[in-house]
Parts: structure tokens; sequence; C-alpha cells
């Protein structure tokens, strides 16, 4: 017969080996990481990233578009509608059809409140070639909803989860929930700063999967990648050369369109000196536009202070030569200009931090914030004030 201390011991044993056999990472969903992160969890619930994709069935007071009158545009009656995607800049609507999802030809843009046709010109993006020209022809599946969910199966076309939810950027999360740890889940946090950006440019970029087609269908999005790898290993960024003006660039490299962050930040100085897209953006949920962590310029100035080698010199509004407090004294003005397309006239705000002058619009086409600004004036008036700037190199107002 064995002793008390003897079977004790056995117990002990066996619960140490269970606790170090590695448990299987399976995707959870977002509910289950709320039973530790209640917090977050609330604040993340009420961020665009938790409802890009909404259930017009179950809310249909999520539906943005007017369908009170007639428009040519607006082949389709609201109750046609499975799910709303978007609600800031435009809304476009999504119907199932087997086991893949289309979007409907007609968007919602909502600063205008106007209908728009959602169709996608021919030479524009890189897949449209794969694709018939109908919408309905189109599936979400290998070209919208890799990014619009978590763990999506490009095989049952099934997800764990619609929208952008915890594992989205901290990876499968079974391991972390039966045995939490900070070892057993990605905390992008921790990461180099090349693989933490790479959880955000998965989404905020275009580009195409180094391997196409899967499962016979061409993807346009990194099919395959998990928060901690590295991205390039499985995406290529979309291709340009300078001087070229394209679908999804200005001739200088810019972003010509939304969703390409990651395309215009990688070009940056900021990401070459290792700032973090995090350092900037909490996508948990803040009080602030865009989710920032801090309000305008006081984010910007906690690196660009007067002290700062960094800079600039001097007072904010000597740097900016615009009153302190005003539109033009914003650093996001000169400094992310709206300029790349959403819908419509309706631009996003570009991510190179470059200051583009007169010159480069003049050569190149490319905007520039001083008459983006300064709507009734010309890019040779914004020249001539730019001369008078002792702060500013002529040389470089000339390229």
């Amino acid at each position: 017969m064995r002793s008390c201390c003897a079977v004790g011991f056995l117990w002990i044993s066996l619960f140490a080996q269970a606790w170090a056999q590695p448990v299987a990472k399976r995707f959870i969903g977002s509910r289950e990481c709320a039973k530790c992160h209640a917090g977050v969890y609330e604040r993340w619930k009420k961020t665009r990233m938790a409802n890009i994709l909404q259930d017009a069935k179950a809310h249909p007071e999520v539906i943005l578009g007017d369908f009170s009158k007639p428009d040519p545009a607006v082949t389709f009656r609201k109750e046609d509608i499975l799910f709303t995607y978007g609600s800031k800049w435009k809304q476009r609507y999504f119907v199932k059809a087997g086991d893949d999802y289309y979007v409907l030809p007609a968007q919602w843009d909502v600063r205008h409140a106007t209908w728009r046709p959602y169709a996608v010109k021919a030479g524009a993006d890189w897949w449209v070639p794969h694709y018939p020209a109908d919408p309905m022809q189109r599936p979400t599946g290998p070209l919208c909803d890799g990014c619009h969910s978590v763990n999506y199966n490009v095989r049952t076309k099934q997800v764990t989860e619609w929208n952008v939810g915890c594992e989205k950027c901290h990876g499968p999360g079974s391991a972390h929930a039966a045995r939490p740890s900070r070892d057993n889940i990605v905390n992008p946090g921790r990461l180099d700063f090349v693989r933490a950006n790479d959880v955000c440019i998965q989404c905020h970029s275009q580009g195409r999967p180094k391997t196409n087609p899967i499962a016979g269908r061409y993807f346009d999005w990194p099919v395959g990648f998990l928060p901690g790898e590295r991205l390039d290993r499985v995406w290529d960024l979309e291709e340009h050369r300078l001087g070229e003006t394209t679908f999804t660039h200005y001739p200088d490299g810019t972003a010509h369109k939304n969703r390409m962050q990651g395309n215009d930040f990688v070009t940056s100085l900021m990401h070459n000196r290792g700032v973090v897209c995090f350092t900037c953006h909490d996508v948990h949920g803040t009080g602030y536009a865009a989710d920032l962590v801090r309000p305008g310029n006081e984010l910007c100035l906690q690196c660009h202070g007067p002290q700062s080698p960094n800079g600039p010199r001097g007072s904010l509004s000597a740097h900016t030569h615009h009153a302190a407090g005003s539109a033009g004294s914003e650093c996001i003005a000169c400094h992310m200009p709206q300029i790349e397309q959403t819908i419509g006239d309706v631009n996003v705000r570009s991510h190179t931090f470059r200051f583009i002058t007169p010159a480069m619009t003049e050569k190149y086409k490319i905007p520039n914030p001083c008459v983006l600004c300064h709507k009734d004036r010309s890019n040779a008036w914004a020249a001539e004030q730019l001369k008078d700037w002792a702060n500013v190199s002529g040389w470089r107002m000339a390229m």
C-alpha cells in the first residue's frame, strides 16, 4: 500500500507533466478573451475594427443608405442586405449566394449622403482580369474577407469570427486561454519593429500573395500569415516604378488610394527609425480621432518637440508659419495631407510624412497640402510664399 506522501507526489508529478504538455493552438474568438480582459474588450467593441461588418438582419439600423426614394444606381432592396461594410467614408452591402458573399452594385457615400455605383474599373487592381466585371460574380472571400475576419479558411470559406477580433493581432488564443502566460500569446508590443508593424500592414496595404492562385482562386490578402511572423515571407507589396502614375501610386511612390497606409509607412523615415503603428494608434479604442493615443499635435510633439533633435526648431507657429491652434498649424495638415482616394472626392491621409512641395505638383501632379487648404490659390502662389520662410531650403522647394 502506498503512503499518502507517495500518492501526493504521484499526483503532483502527473499534474506537472500535464502542465508541461504543449496545448494545440486554435482560434477561439474574442468573447473568450473578454473573460480575462474585460476592460480592453469593452473598449474594442466600440471601435470600427470591431464593427467593419455588421449584421443588417439583426440590426437594420446599421444601414446608412437612403432607400426612401428611387436611385438608378440602386437595383436592390434594403431587405436584401445581409451585411454592411464600413461606416466612416463609405458603406457597401453584402449578400450571400451559395457559400460566398458578394457586394451589391451600389455603395453609400457617407460624407455626401449620396449613392454611387460600385464597380471596379478595368486596369485597376491587379486581380481584376481574374474575375468577371459584375460584382455579383466576384466573391468577397478571396478579395476582402481575409482582412474583415479572424481565421478565414480558404477551403471551407468559414471564419472563427467576423471583424478584426483579438486574434487577428495576437494570434490563436486557445493555449493562452488554457494556461495564461506571456509566452503563449503574441503581443505586438514585444515584437521587433518590423514584425510589429507587419501585424497592421497585413491588412493596411495593397499587394498580393507570393503564391497565387490558392485553392483555385486569386487572393488579395496575405493567406497564411499569423502575427509574430514576417509578412514579407508570404506577401509582396504592390510594385511601383518612380515617375509613373498608376491606380495605386503617385509618381514619387506615395499611395494613390485608400488601404495603403502600410505601403506608405515602410518608405518613411519614421519606419526606418523603428516607430510602430501603435506608437500613434491604439486599436483597442480611444476617445480620439482614428484611435490616436493622444489628440492632434500633442501626439506628434511627444517626439518632435522644440528641444528634440527631431525638430521642429523653435515654436510650432514659427515652424508652420500659421497661427497656433489654426488648421494650418496642425502637423497632419502638411505632413499627412488627404490625397489618397477612398470614394468620389473623399480622400484619406498619406502616411509617408513627407512634405509635398508645389514644385512636385507642377512636375508630377501630386497634390500638395498648401493648395489643398488654400483652394483659391495657385501652386505658383504657394511656391512664392515658401521662398520667404527662413526655415525652408529653396533647393528643397524646387524639388
